[in-house]
């Protein structure tokens, strides 16, 4: 061999390392110019990445610091985005000494018109919870595709039933119809997990919407055609934890990346450690670092860099596909520092967007200590608007199911007083009210398969003054166990799969009482559409009477007012009009809302046996 074929030889050697190098991941995958907050990170996954040295070289962009991650496949980047800088692509320069190893181009975008102004969801809306898997499938090549198990079959309640984008898109007209003006689907995140995977909430790709359900592109433009109709787009985040079938689980940038023990140590879930002045510090430490479950790895979010990732990840879907909020799974499970950071950057971003986080709790106190507003001891200042409104949830079942005159704090008497804790809560319009979700038995199964009181279930939902959820298929009365089985309280809504008997969508083959419950319902979530007091009026309750229920709603502004009366009694129940001269004017009358009738409120009123009447005063 020639001198010169060796030194060939001894050079390619010495760059075969470098040529191997290269960049498997840039997380987010693209950023946009003209955000408020300037820095972003860029974290970057390669084989032994973190090993060389970055340069940025664009216009507006500079290159502030490089972190090395404990595991050298990581590198993470923080840039300034000036003001100045303009969409288009820059150029990261990735080095060993002088010598260039590898270049990638990254993106930065340009923002929606008016996107840091968007308008989030409130009172004014009707949410409706969809599990996108069980809703209908417009799609059903991408039932099952390669290297995704848990193969679609409808007959396992706990398996993948084909329900995807595709669907929902499809059933849009029938939502809006409905009278709904957002949609909450549970998480349509990768869950790329060997079984159970439909549910959504073990994340294995934080950037990538799960193929089965279709993909980005897929995504932003439902969202798109779902604006076009008058209705926003609430996205399910999980900053808490992730699934075992994660990419990172393979290779963790960082061994506090987790929460991690040393043996699986389950969460106690004693949410009231966060507010508890006596809490144990163990108490308190197993409730956030805990995991759910072991295919549910829990997110160490003190480690900074993947706080960081985590709140940017929140704002690139935000923004990427134009939506009006998140609803934020298993709240007080994490880092409650990191939380009020997470939450106070989201909203700086932008300021009229909403947040809702779940807190399955009966206690009032520990739903107003994550609100926004409120004043805490402790000194934890929080930045969520919304939290789920579980104990007036949990009251307003019991009131439901109890019979009454056994006391003043039972049946009504125990919602009466539930409402009357508002005087807790910060901002209690701005809570999330709902009749049933996703991790609760079905409320018609729970009320006993009650017509009358699944009417009143749902128009308590519709009128009371909080943010109001129903669950897809609490119209048409869908039923399940009513101890928990996730996968029978999640079943297929009727007409979402080619060859269904029924078809809740068109009305073919729903019973006389599903189609009036759901025409129930639609009048109700329409009529409140237009109606300023059920929007954003004020609450002005009476005492139960005699098994009946009778409160107001009733704006200033415009004058618009609302009268809402329940009747548990198995009777009609004659109510003295008199006692409601503080809301009813001399020689009163309405309209009956969901019949259309007149009503004639100056003397009295004939509350029906077991009915919900919500009767317009007007002006």
């Amino acid at each position: 061999m020639t001198r010169t074929m060796l030194l060939s030889l001894g050079l390619l050697l010495g760059m075969a390392p470098a040529l191997a190098q290269q960049v498997e991941r840039i997380e987010p995958p693209f950023w946009w110019v003209g955000m408020k907050h300037r820095p972003l990170q860029l974290m970057v996954h390669g084989e032994r990445i973190g090993e060389l040295r970055a340069r940025v070289r664009g216009p507006g962009v500079t290159l502030r610091r490089s972190v090395a991650a404990p595991n050298p496949n990581y590198l993470f980047l923080d840039l300034d985005i000036a003001a100045r800088a303009k969409p288009g692509t820059i150029t990261i320069d990735f080095l060993r000494g002088h010598q260039t190893v590898l270049s990638h181009r990254y993106e930065l975008r340009a923002r929606a018109p008016g996107s840091a102004r968007r308008q989030g969801f409130g009172p004014a809306d009707a949410v409706v919870l969809i599990v996108p898997d069980r809703f209908a499938n417009g799609d059903a090549s991408n039932d099952n595709l390669p290297g995704y198990g848990d193969p679609a079959d409808r007959n396992q309640p706990g398996g993948r039933h084909g329900g995807d984008l595709a669907g929902m898109a499809a059933h849009l007209d029938y939502i809006a119809g409905m009278g709904f003006t957002q949609i909450w689907p549970t998480p349509l995140i990768e869950n790329r997990q060997p079984a159970y995977s439909y549910h959504g909430y073990a994340a294995t790709d934080l950037y990538r919407i799960d193929p089965r359900f279709g993909s980005n592109e897929d995504y932003r433009r439902f969202v798109e055609l779902a604006r076009a109709r008058g209705i926003g787009v609430i996205q399910d985040l999980v900053p808490n934890h992730i699934g075992s079938g994660h990419w990172w689980m393979a290779d963790l940038p960082a061994p506090d990346w987790l929460n991690q023990h040393p043996v699986y140590t389950e969460t106690n879930h004693r949410l009231t450690t966060s507010i508890d002045p006596h809490a144990a510090k163990e108490d308190a430490r197993r409730a956030t670092d805990g995991w759910f479950v072991p295919t549910m790895p829990d997110l160490n979010q003190r480690n900074p860099q993947l706080a960081t990732y985590l709140t940017q990840n929140a704002i690139w879907w935000i923004e990427y596909a134009g939506l009006s909020g998140l609803r934020v799974d298993t709240y007080p499970y994490s880092d409650k520092a990191f939380l009020a950071r997470w939450s106070a950057a989201i909203l700086a971003e932008y300021p009229r967007l909403n947040l809702v986080g779940e807190t399955m709790t009966q206690q009032p106190a520990l739903v107003a200590y994550w609100q926004r507003g409120q004043r805490n001891r402790d000194g934890h200042v929080s930045h969520m608007p919304s939290m789920m409104d579980f104990p007036l949830y949990g009251a307003m079942h019991q009131a439901l199911r109890e019979p009454e005159g056994r006391g003043f704090s039972e049946g009504f008497g125990r919602l009466y007083e539930a409402l009357a804790v508002d005087m807790l809560y910060a901002a209690p319009n701005d809570l999330m009210l709902f009749e049933g979700n996703h991790d609760t038995a079905r409320i018609f199964s729970l009320l006993g398969e009650d017509p009358a009181l699944n009417r009143m279930a749902l128009t308590l939902v519709a009128t009371l003054p909080r943010v109001p959820q129903v669950f897809y298929g609490s119209e048409i009365q869908m039923t399940s166990p009513t101890e928990r089985d996730d996968g029978r309280v999640r079943a297929d809504f009727p007409g979402g799969w080619p060859g269904d008997a029924v078809n809740a969508f068109t009305g073919q083959g729903l019973t006389e009482a599903q189609r009036d419950a759901q025409q129930h319902l639609r009048r109700l979530l329409n009529f409140r559409k237009t109606n300023a007091a059920l929007q954003r009026g004020r609450l002005t309750q009476f005492a139960p009477d005699r098994g009946t229920f009778t409160y107001f709603r009733h704006d200033a502004a415009s004058g618009a007012q609302v009268m809402v009366v329940l009747n548990k009694s198995s009777a009609e129940v004659r109510l003295d009009t008199r006692r409601f001269a503080e809301r009813l004017p001399a020689s009163a009358r309405g309209i009956n809302i969901v019949t259309g009738a007149g009503v004639d409120l100056s003397r009295e009123f004939l509350a029906p046996p077991r009915s919900s009447t919500v009767i317009d005063i007007g002006r």
